[in-house]
């Protein structure tokens, strides 16, 4: 039988002469070797032929040469990935994703449950009994030192790094000019065709002021609507930061001495504090305070030197004041509305119904509150990263990234970018120097 000829015959195997070992690709963050290799080792890991034993301490085929090297996988790791999306911008008709899922959280409870039959109950920890968290009252009065310092830092470098803002809708962009893109939603956008009009801003615009009632007791009773008028507004972080230890004359606020007595799930009586002596200043946690500038008395930077350094200071404050509300927020509780901006300093929110998001007719005005995270505390204004070139176009928009404004103004001001934003500010990603190029990008 005539064996049948095929129209493509095969070609010979390639051969190289090089006594290099042979090219890895590179995917992500890790190191592969080609697949052929792959296979020979995991033959020679089964027992598949026999040979001597290799580098790794495994049998392993005999080479074809005797320079054939060993070929080991290396793994490069990075904390911060290379390139991030962009914060997710959620409707107003949707709630707020739950930090947690509901799901995992019945489970937790079902396993405390569980972890606790048959014990006796243990005595609630702090601040859950009315006393203070000691660790924290020095991180406390770093927040709020670090906040005031931060708000002064903004004020003198906005007078030398310029934002604007738009006069009908709440985009900001750090920069000489606005930005090109078309994306305003704002009063009378259609008849722009999205175009926004650019003036300028102020300090509110950068730093977003979300404020929360006081409470002079947090494990009081909670806020009624007829009272939504007569309890004070103070700045969320301030309040967080009170009720974590920091003392202000005009905001009073109860500390206890001893736990709480729990007569209830939800009722308690405040321990008898009569045969204890009469308390005194401890100045042990206690720290210098610092207060706000009022504007008048704000001076520009001098020099680009000057502006560096006060960059570098005011990027230093922004970082104190995250890291240090995340350590306040995993031990006192802070709630937000799941549908409004709306944010509670305490275990429970309060009861006053004006919440005006989507569907609240259904509601009657009443918050669904939820657990909050460090956005809702501090809301970190995105802005477009200004690229070397200094100017933006709206047809590469896609190759452009973002960052928080305050982070942009310290960037523009002469500070060196953080490695945490550099994922979502695509410093690694080339843009294109005109349209065709970007068309052939694949």
């Amino acid at each position: 039988m005539r064996p049948s000829s095929s129209p493509y015959p095969l070609l010979p195997p390639p051969t190289c002469s090089s006594r290099l070992p042979p090219l890895r690709s590179f995917v992500g963050l890790r190191w592969f070797a080609p697949r052929v290799q792959v296979r020979e080792q995991l033959n020679s890991v089964a027992g598949i032929g026999s040979g001597t034993r290799g580098c790794n301490g495994r049998f392993r085929a005999p080479a074809s040469s005797a320079s054939q090297p060993c070929h080991r996988a290396i793994v490069i790791r990075n904390d911060n990935s290379q390139n991030a999306d962009f914060p997710r911008n959620y409707s107003k008709r949707e709630k707020k994703p739950f930090p947690i899922p509901v799901v995992e959280l019945r489970r937790r409870a079902r396993q405390r449950m569980k972890q606790a039959e048959g014990k006796p109950k243990r005595s609630l920890p702090p601040p859950k009994n009315g006393l203070l968290v000691h660790r924290l009252i020095p991180e406390a009065y770093r927040v709020y030192n670090a906040r005031i310092l931060l708000i002064n830092n903004l004020k003198r470098l906005m007078k030398v790094v310029p934002v604007k803002g738009c006069k009908y809708c709440s985009e900001i962009h750090v920069g000489y000019d606005g930005h090109p893109f078309r994306t305003c939603r704002g009063m009378s956008s259609d008849k722009r065709r999205g175009e926004h009009d650019w003036g300028s801003t102020l300090l509110e615009a950068v730093f977003l002021p979300v404020e929360a009632y006081h409470l002079e007791d947090r494990l009081g009773p909670r806020i009624p609507h007829d009272q939504r008028f007569a309890v004070p507004r103070i700045p969320a972080l301030v309040e967080l930061c009170i009720q974590a230890g920091v003392d202000l004359p005009e905001y009073p606020t109860k500390r206890r001495r001893k736990p709480i007595i729990k007569i209830g799930r939800t009722e308690f009586v405040d321990a008898n504090e009569d045969d204890l002596p009469d308390p005194e200043p401890d100045e042990r946690f206690k720290q210098p305070l610092l207060e706000e500038l009022p504007d008048d008395e704000i001076t520009a930077p001098s020099s680009p030197e000057e502006t560096a350094v006060l960059a570098e200071e005011t990027l230093e404050a922004w970082e104190t004041v995250r890291k240090g509300a995340l350590r306040l927020l995993k031990s006192y509780a802070v709630r937000v509305c799941g549908y409004c901006p709306e944010v509670h300093i305490g275990s429970s929110g309060h009861k006053a119904r004006n919440c005006g998001a989507f569907k609240h007719q259904q509601r009657n005005g009443q918050h669904g509150w939820q657990a909050a995270v460090l956005d809702d505390l501090i809301p970190p204004r995105y802005v477009w990263h200004m690229p070397e070139s200094g100017e933006l176009q709206k047809e590469l928009k896609n190759f452009y990234g973002q960052a928080p404004a305050i982070v942009e103004m310290c960037i523009q001001g002469g500070a060196e970018v953080p490695e945490k934003y550099k994922a979502t500010m695509r410093l690694d990603v080339g843009i294109p120097s005109s349209l065709r190029e970007a068309e052939m990008v694949v």
